[in-house]
């Protein structure tokens, strides 16, 4: 049955076969599955909901997380159940967790059909075109991955990597896109040169590249014509992007995307070089702010807190449609810990620059992440970390429990040591702490009116919890309301009641005015103020 699958084209040719892709993990892989999704149906393949209805299953995974990687070894364990029933169906494994185990996968697991890494997301056609033409394949056209290419040393070494391709020739789809096709990522970066002992991306991504500002505003520009009316820039260090202009350029002319500079370049002031000509994030940021008035909100994750310059804070001082959020990890409260993990700061540059951040915008939401139980981690490195919580304030923080990941410099360095136990007491223990600190930092929004970006139908409104629940800080309200749920310009999530006279699905991806009053410590609550004109 595979043999006689036809490789779909758009020229009066039956539609393809048809593809369910599950994404795991960061905004990073949802970008990247939105990129491959638009890529495919451009070629005239079609997707589907759900697996069983599929010829061909795609799942884009993530290798930070144990538990993200476990799901992904599940769907394809039922696959393989499903295919020695008989069941033709092509298996695919794409991003990090392929590019980390590598071609010896296929042996291990024989179930599955290909591998694609995130740096070469734009071979996938061609990949799956190899298998679908005959039944048998050699193993080299079944996978697509770096390997000892992921880490680039010069700027013109970027020029080759092709990956660029699929961002510029990205195919939007509004109607599949977030929030009624109103929201979108644009990619900045892709890579990371940091190398925390804990994290696997800088060998599974590769070398930080950093994409021509030019095309980074076309793109938006294009977004912004679809009617997209957030973008979120992404990159796993967003405030390292530089580009210096002039550095790779092709035969024609046209700037092409180049390798970052090291951390000791910021630590230095030297990014990007003396005297050259270069766009820093900061003025990317007011470019986009600018030149697409459309945009009415600009995001961008995730920041790295030691490098996080005062002329970026300046930027979102001054441009209004610029969010005041920021995504800044800190890891662990303890210097002792923060240095096993090689983060590159210190307690005390993390309160600093938060103190920076909260005295420019005092209005500023913050979240982070937290990993307990990293090795050696004591009861003493744990209670710096819960002081840290208390003493920001954080809206949000996600906290993780450690877990050895193979690829990274922790797993050889360190002995797992902190008992499962104690790593789940500490992550309650966090939790609850964060809870108090999100709690006070909602409670200071109430009486404020808020431009809230209406995400999607809430689950409160006419249905009532069951007896004796409590979902999210109060009983479930009862009447003849809809209920939307939001975010406001810092990221707090708001959810509000719609009156019967007006379409609550109406409003979806609208930019609504809601009067907080009352607060919890995951959202907040507010009623929708004076007549709507919907940006």
């Amino acid at each position: 049955m595979r043999g006689s699958m036809v490789t779909p084209t758009i020229h009066n040719q039956p539609i393809g076969p048809a593809i369910y892709l599950e994404t795991f993990g960061c905004q990073m892989n949802e970008l990247d599955s939105e990129l491959v999704t638009g890529h495919l149906q451009a070629l005239g393949y079609q997707f589907v909901d759900q697996p069983g209805t599929a010829d061909v299953v795609l799942f884009n995974t993530c290798s930070v997380r144990e538990q993200a990687e476990n799901k992904v070894f599940s769907r394809v364990g039922r696959l393989r159940q499903e295919k020695d029933k008989g069941r033709e169906v092509v298996v695919g494994l794409l991003g990090c967790l392929a590019e980390r185990e590598g071609s010896g996968l296929l042996q291990r697991r024989p179930e599955i059909d290909l591998l694609c890494g995130p740096g070469e997301l734009d071979h996938l056609p061609m990949l799956l075109d190899n298998i679908l033409k005959g039944q048998a394949v050699e193993a080299a056209d079944r996978v697509a991955l770096q390997g000892s290419n992921s880490r680039r040393s010069a700027a013109l070494s970027a020029a080759e990597d092709s990956l660029e391709v699929l961002d510029l020739s990205r195919a939007f789809d509004p109607d599949g896109g977030a929030i009624g096709g109103r929201a979108a990522y644009v990619r900045i970066t892709r890579g990371c040169n940091k190398f925390c002992t804990y994290c696997v991306v800088p060998n599974t991504r590769g070398a930080e590249v950093h994409r021509p500002p030019d095309a980074i505003v076309q793109e938006c520009r294009a977004l912004a014509d679809q009617g997209v009316i957030e973008i979120t820039l992404l990159g796993q260090t967003v405030n390292h992007y530089v580009y210096v202009h002039g550095a790779a350029v092709s035969s024609c002319g046209d700037e092409l995307p180049q390798v970052g500079p090291g951390l000791s370049a910021f630590r230095n002031g030297t990014a990007g070089g003396p005297g050259s000509r270069k766009t820093s994030f900061a003025d990317l940021l007011a470019r986009i702010h600018d030149e697409v008035p459309e945009i009415k909100r600009l995001r961008f994750v995730t920041s790295y807190p030691r490098d996080f310059g005062d002329d970026i804070l300046q930027v979102m001082q001054q441009c209004p449609r610029i969010c005041r959020y920021l995504h800044v990890p800190a890891q662990s409260g303890s210097d002792r810990i923060l240095s096993r993990m090689n983060r590159g700061y210190s307690v005390s540059q993390y309160r600093e620059f938060i103190d920076r951040v909260c005295s420019a915008m005092p209005d500023v939401s913050i979240a982070g992440d937290i990993i307990v139980g990293f090795p050696t981690e004591t009861d003493e490195d744990f209670d710096q970390t819960c002081d840290l919580i208390r003493s920001v304030p954080f809206k949000n923080n996600f906290v993780f429990k450690y877990s050895p990941r193979p690829g990274t410099a922790a797993i050889n360095r360190f002995e797992d040591d902190v008992p499962e136990a104690v790593k789940r007491s500490r992550l309650n223990t966090l939790l609850a702490i964060q809870s108090e600190v999100s709690r006070t930092v909602h409670e200071r929004e109430i009486g404020h009116l808020h431009e809230v970006f209406v995400e999607k139908l809430g689950t409160g409104g006419a249905q009532q919890a069951p007896a004796g629940r409590v979902e999210l800080g109060w009983e479930t309200p009862v009447g003849p309301q809809a209920q939307l749920s939001g975010r406001t310009p810092g990221d707090l999530i708001t959810v509000f009641d719609v009156p019967p006279t007006q379409s609550a699905e109406s409003l979806i991806g609208e930019i609504v005015p809601v009067r907080v009053h009352s607060a919890a410590p995951r959202l907040l609550r507010g009623s929708l103020e004076g007549a709507l004109n919907p940006v």
